[in-house]
């Protein structure tokens, strides 16, 4: 440093020093910068820390999340707890907690790994929603936190904890919005909506983006809204690389979006009467979000190395009780989150009532957890992953409103998936979901399926109805077809085929109730008509003819059903539990083919009842998750004309991934007990070591006669095994899993499989 610049910058010191007994006024500056934006919490930390005071603050993106909540009477300590929490990777992660999730409005697992969210209007116009994650969390916890300081400070942003502007963007006008009055939470909402990333919300009537399109390091802003004798600037977004990723730049593309909004921020637009902090952030990238404590502790330390130079700049000092006192005396005025009024915005006078049941019927006042309970009872469904959440504060009334604003409405989703694998079971799956809201809601779904395998085509029709508590009713027609002949296993030819070729048709009503959060019961009814061709022999040549199986008739039954499973297949954490009791009257029409002794066709009429129960448990610690299995059947299932007709009719238990593409003999039983344990080890994040083992004890043995007929054996020594190990790993288009799988079964004994996809299918009429 020159002696003359050395000169003016002690001239400026000792001015700014206020010879004169002046207090300094300090402005702090944080700039936009995804995950790196956590870092400013380590800068708060350490201003407060060494009595250095923050007289306003200014914010964009995560730097007006993190200022906002200190804004509101946060604590850095607190505003720490909370980045640092499971329930902050939720909500940016848009996960719904656990204790916040009903099991009601989940769906039946398919095969999909990408779901399309569409507009459709009574014009037949499509409008493709492009938002890529879920904010519903992430809305409802802003509100929360923030609505309380906002009504203290009476939606006026200078009357906070510490004054603020938060940075948002116009992109229609393409100009930047300086958010200083109006709810807190909104603004903050606002600031972080990166384009393509969240959904935008209206504030003042307009749609505004993530502050950091047009000003992602607001020093302009500070200096024109409050003129500090001071100016801080702490800058986390820097260029993304110094020179081109070759190698990576496939990788990265997908994120291009965020990093075109992560512009490197100008240090210079700091004066020289300020301090410029920019944190070592080279080794975290935007995402990481998961790393919290390790990207405070970088804003923290690169904050106290430069302590010097902002105590030289800064000789006004606020101790740490002086802050906690007025800290303190804002929280006092902060009210109890009492509600006693709900507005639904966008919504007509049916829809209105509708959507009241969940926020108990009417009845006032609401407490926080009468709220948060309706919220995500109701956003569990699909149709409702639009709605905003916002609280506001009465000054006449002194309690709270909370109101549920419509935004456009994901009306028409589109799924795709399927799976292909190292057998002949290849699959394209496309589902259609259509919604319509009036007095209740409709929601129309056609789910396809097509392979050499298993081919598919359901059709059901959900109305969801908020009388009597809550039920649904849900008219269904299903009709699969598998061909096990076509499902060889490309690799090994050495198995056998098995010849079975099956049309399962069922046309029925189901009609369920909640029970409690993860819990519904339900009841049904189904007209069954199927038809099964197979031979009854291990060999089949070109003459032979198929036996012909008719079943046809109806069956009742009810349940009780939940599930907390974290994914599709492959689960390592949750639980899940099924009860289910049926009654069947089927009539029996078989037409023998040439591999058949009894030549004569029979008619024969079948009934009998069914019980079954199955749970699944995982127990995680660490990178190790340990599971089971338990299931089993009591029935009096009456045998069929034959054997093989017995057989493929019979009670199957379904260990493994692959065991429905399998007609296993030995795993199949009218009654049965078995279970298995399930080891699950986390090599990395997302890619799993899996090995498990199971049992399965037929009560009674279904074995073949010397006439080709079922007999039912006692054998209490009988008990069949299974295994598998495999390496998974959950990629956005479902597990990529390479198995070795073990079966008890003399034809299909030990076998590889690899496959990408999800390997799910309907299940069959009987079960």
């Amino acid at each position: 440093m020159s002696v003359v610049k050395f000169g003016l910058v002690f001239l400026w010191v000792c001015i700014s020093v206020n010879l004169f007994g002046q207090q300094q006024k300090v402005g702090l500056v944080l700039s936009g910068g995804a995950a790196k934006g956590i870092a400013h919490v380590g800068v708060l930390k350490a201003l407060e820390e060494n009595e250095i005071p923050i007289d306003y603050i200014v914010g964009t993106s995560m730097g007006g999340i993190v200022g906002g909540c200190y804004a509101a009477g946060m604590s850095p300590a607190q505003i720490e707890e909370i980045v640092t929490s499971k329930a902050f990777l939720n909500w940016v992660n848009g996960t719904i907690e656990e204790s916040n999730r009903y099991y009601y409005y989940r769906k039946d697992d398919d095969p999909s790994f990408l779901k399309l969210n569409l507009s459709l209007d009574s014009t037949l116009n499509v409008l493709f929603n492009s938002s890529i994650a879920s904010d519903l969390a992430l809305n409802f916890a802003i509100a929360e936190k923030l609505a309380q300081s906002s009504s203290a400070s009476k939606n006026n942003f200078d009357s906070l904890f510490v004054p603020m502007r938060v940075m948002a963007s116009d992109i229609f006008t393409q100009n930047q919005v300086e958010l200083s009055k109006g709810s807190l939470g909104d603004a903050i909402r606002a600031t972080q909506t990166a384009p393509f990333f969240y959904t935008p919300i209206r504030v003042d009537g307009k749609y505004l983006f993530d502050g950091g399109v047009y000003n992602n390091f607001p020093v302009d802003v500070m200096q024109k809204n409050f003129n500090p004798d001071v100016l801080i600037g702490a800058n986390v977004s820097s260029k993304v690389y110094d020179q081109y990723p070759y190698g990576e730049d496939e990788k990265l593309i997908s994120r291009s979006l965020l990093y075109m909004l992560l512009d490197k921020s100008d240090p210079s637009r700091i004066p020289p009467s300020g301090i410029y902090i920019q944190p070592n952030l080279k080794k975290f990238s935007s995402f990481d979000f998961g790393r919290a404590r390790a990207l405070i502790d970088s804003g923290y330390a690169q904050t106290m190395r430069q302590m010097p130079e902002i105590k030289l700049k800064i000789r006004t000092r606020i101790t740490c009780e002086e802050v906690a006192i007025k800290r303190n005396h804002f929280n006092n005025k902060l009210k109890p989150l009492i509600v006693n009024k709900i507005v639904f915005d966008g919504f007509d006078t049916s829809q209105k009532k509708y959507l009241n049941r969940f926020l108990k019927n009417g009845k006032r006042p609401l407490y926080f957890s009468d709220i948060q309970k309706g919220y995500f009872q109701l956003v569990s469904d699909d149709y409702f992953n639009s709605v905003y959440p916002s609280f506001a504060f009465d000054p006449r009334s002194r309690d709270y409103s909370f109101k549920l604003t419509k935004r456009p409405v994901n009306n028409f989703q589109v799924n795709f998936g399927g799976v292909i694998a190292t057998r002949d079971i290849n699959n394209i799956y496309l589902g259609l979901n259509y919604y319509s809201f009036e007095r209740f809601l409709t929601h129309a779904q056609l789910n396809l399926s097509t392979g050499d395998f298993y081919k598919s085509g359901q059709l059901k029709v959900r109305f969801d109805f908020p009388f009597f508590g809550q039920f649904y009713v849900e008219p269904e027609a299903t009709i699969n077809n598998w061909n096990f002949l076509q499902g060889n296993d490309i690799i090994a030819k050495r198995f056998s085929p098995t010849v079975l070729i099956r049309a399962d048709r069922k046309y029925g009503m189901n009609i369920g109730f909640p029970v409690a959060r993860q819990l519904k019961t339900f009841i049904n009814g189904a007209y069954i008509a199927n038809n099964d061709q197979y031979i009854n022999t291990k060999v089949i040549s070109s003459t032979d003819t198929l036996d012909q199986l008719e079943l046809s008739g109806m069956r009742f039954g009810f349940g009780l059903s939940f599930s907390s499973l974290n994914r599709k297949q492959y689960a390592s954490e949750g639980k899940a539990l099924s009860i289910s009791g049926n009654f069947f009257s089927l009539q029996e029409e078989l037409k023998p083919g040439s591999t058949s002794i009894n030549k004569a066709q029979t008619q024969a009429n079948r009934s009998w009842l069914q019980a079954k129960a199955s749970i699944e448990q995982y127990f995680k610690k660490g990178i190790y998750s340990s599971g089971y299995l338990l299931e089993g059947v009591l029935s009096n299932q009456p045998t069929f004309t034959n054997y093989f007709g017995t057989i493929i009719n019979a009670p199957a238990f379904n260990p493994l991934q692959d065991s429905r593409t399998l007609l296993l003999q030995n795993f199949r039983a009218f009654n049965y007990v078995a279970g298995g344990w399930r080891n699950v080890f986390s090599i990395r994040k997302n890619l799993d070591f899996r090995v498990e083992a199971y049992a399965f004890k037929p009560l009674q043995i279904i074995d073949q006669g010397s006439d080709q007929k079922a007999k039912i054996e006692q054998r209490i020594e009988q008990i069949y095994f299974a295994g598998m190990a495999n390496v998974v790993m959950h990629s956005t288009v479902g597990p990529i899993s390479l198995s070795v799988n073990y079966y008890d079964d003399p034809e299909r004994q030990l076998a590889v499989l690899l496959h990408v996809g999800f390997l799910l299918f309907n299940k069959t009429s009987l079960e």
